[in-house]
């Protein structure tokens, strides 16, 4: 029998052949029935077509090379033995990664806010009567509750749950920036789709200078907000170049740049257009500073979503609450957004320690929020109402020498500069600004914080205020006199742009010949506070007409991401 098998074997090596289909199979044990006088050419087919080998005809092998019936027992056992490791292994695994991801759908939360619900203490986030709980819980609707706390931010109330911010120190009722941090760690663990929000007004207070930290390798789409905040005829073409120019100095993951309006819905479409693209079955994750606007984002995400996608209509019922209040979200608030099952997430803010939000009281915040187009103050200028030693003072030297107050939470010495040098103010117009001589700002100071220098708002808020602990002194070089050399940013209010020679200053000695210099600062801000020096923002129309737009290569071109609005 061995000798037999192997001959056919051998022979089997010089001209593939296989049984035609039409004959029946021949088992192991029958093989015998072919003897080596047996005709060979009867069971060759030299078709081209029908050369294929026995394994691929009959899965489970014929011939020397299948496996015996011992084979497949051993196994088969071999098998049984191993699967209760690898389910363990497989549990394990799932459970840690749950463990890591989905802590926080755990317990029914806040749709408002994202605050887990409890009944236990009243002024605490999350907060829901036992009664209204016990009668949402019966009826399987605890996830559709607002807690008592959103309700109070619903109709105005100025309620903070952040500890550290807002003048408060914290306390039970209070959640630490630290640990709302934390619940955004787990974004650079997962594949997701970060859509990372940025205030135009406060542009390098609301980046997130750490943003890689929290969202890993994943894709990000910048979305700029608060567009229609910019001064009137500002050319937003001018203003999309420089957000790129500003990003690609970050070296992020940015797929593509948006200038957007949530008050007015521009560019939001383009989001949309942008959002559906490249989710590629991943879910999607808002994400930005505190106060930076995301829920107000995520509403007109969903309105402008709603007229084509039935899901996200019957997610606008239950929409994340908008507040002036920093850490309005204090849990992620995962959203039936997306017609093929991906999730959106407004995720908690941000605090970033550094911004005016995280110093004033609770009571001040809706002064740093501008409510209407930003437009410029300029300082000095021809139509202003001064004190008239102020005035022959600027008239005859400018601003050397004097100092500036943007409300109680800037001063600005002009040290060193030329006569026709202008400051331009965009920032709140509810922060009014003071020019004093530099030799009486500190009894100013003492004297009108509270009254005049506002915030903080009264003498008894102005008793704990903790000042103007942080001092940056600046020398600021210039070349091209007529365009503004650079903007300073302070983080969480606004920007002073500065230009050397402001031909519409209304001096009487102007500069008849100056090339290049220099101009010199202190800026004063608490102790916090960040101070930012930045190419200057081309905003309104004296901003298109000297803006430059520099010149890329091919490289650059080609990993620049595009920008819309």
């Amino acid at each position: 029998m061995a000798p037999k098998l192997l001959a056919l074997s051998s022979l089997s090596s010089i001209c593939p052949f296989r049984i035609p289909n039409s004959a029946p199979t021949p088992s192991p044990s029958k093989l015998n029935i072919y003897k080596f006088h047996t005709p060979i050419p009867s069971l060759i087919l030299c078709k081209s077509t029908e050369q294929q080998t026995v394994s691929e005809s009959e899965p489970n092998g014929y011939g020397a090379a299948a496996p015996t019936r011992g084979d497949i027992y051993l196994q088969r056992q071999q098998a049984v033995a191993a699967s209760p490791s690898v389910l363990a292994t497989t549990k394990k695994k799932k459970k840690k990664k749950d463990n890591i991801f989905k802590i926080s759908n755990l317990a029914p939360c806040c749709y408002g806010c994202g605050a887990p619900l409890h009944t236990s203490e009243v002024d605490a986030p999350g907060y829901v009567d036992q009664e209204t709980y016990d009668l949402k819980k019966k009826h399987h609707q605890l996830r559709k509750i607002l807690c008592g706390r959103c309700r109070l931010l619903s109709h105005g109330h100025m309620i903070t749950a952040v500890g550290g911010n807002g003048g408060y120190s914290g306390g039970k009722q209070f959640v630490s920036a630290e640990e709302l941090r934390e619940k955004l760690s787990h974004l650079r663990h997962e594949k997701a789709l970060i859509v990372k929000l940025v205030d135009i007004v406060d542009f390098n207070g609301s980046f997130l200078a750490r943003v890689r930290d929290l969202a890993g390798a994943n894709p990000i789409i910048l979305v700029i907000t608060k567009v229609d905040l910019l001064p009137k005829e500002t050319d937003l073409n001018c203003v999309g170049d420089w957000v790129v120019e500003a990003t690609m100095k970050k070296k992020l993951n940015v797929l593509s740049v948006h200038l957007t309006s949530s008050k007015s819905l521009v560019g939001i479409a383009g989001v949309v257009s942008e959002i559906q693209k490249e989710k590629k079955g991943r879910d999607v994750y808002i994400l930005g500073s505190a106060n930076v606007g995301k829920s107000a984002f995520i509403n007109a995400l969903l309105n402008t979503m709603s007229y084509k996608d039935p899901v996200a209509a019957s997610a606008r019922k239950y929409k994340p609450i908008q507040s002036a209040v920093p850490g309005t979200t204090l849990g992620p608030i995962p959203i039936d957004a997306f017609l093929g099952g991906e999730k959106l997430y407004d995720t908690p803010g941000v605090h970033l320690h550094h911004r005016q939000a995280a110093v004033i009281h609770a009571e001040d915040l809706p002064t740093l929020a501008p409510q209407s187009r930003l437009r410029g103050q300029a300082f000095p200028s021809s139509g202003q109402n001064l004190d008239s030693e102020i005035a022959d003072r600027v008239r005859s030297s400018g601003l050397s020498g004097l100092s500036i107050f943007w409300g109680g939470l800037v001063r600005i010495d002009v040290l060193k500069v030329l006569p026709e040098t202008c400051l331009t103010f965009y920032g709140p117009k509810a922060l009014q600004i003071h020019i004093v001589p530099t030799e009486e700002a500190d009894e100013f100071y003492q004297k009108e914080l509270g009254v005049l220098l506002t915030p903080p708002t009264g003498k008894e808020k102005a008793e704990g205020w903790m000042g103007l602990g942080t001092k940056r002194h600046l020398q600021i070089k210039y070349e091209d006199i007529e365009r503004p050399t650079c903007d300073v940013a302070i983080s969480g209010l606004g920007w002073f742009s500065i230009v050397p020679v402001n031909k519409s200053a209304g001096i009487s000695n102007p500069v008849s010949e100056v090339t290049a210099g220099a101009l010199t600062f202190d800026i004063h801000v608490p102790k916090p506070v960040e101070i930012f020096v930045r190419p200057p923002m081309p905003v309104g129309k004296a901003g298109g007409q000297w803006y430059d737009y520099r010149e890329l290569t091919e490289e650059e071109l080609e990993v620049r991401p595009k920008w819309f609005f």
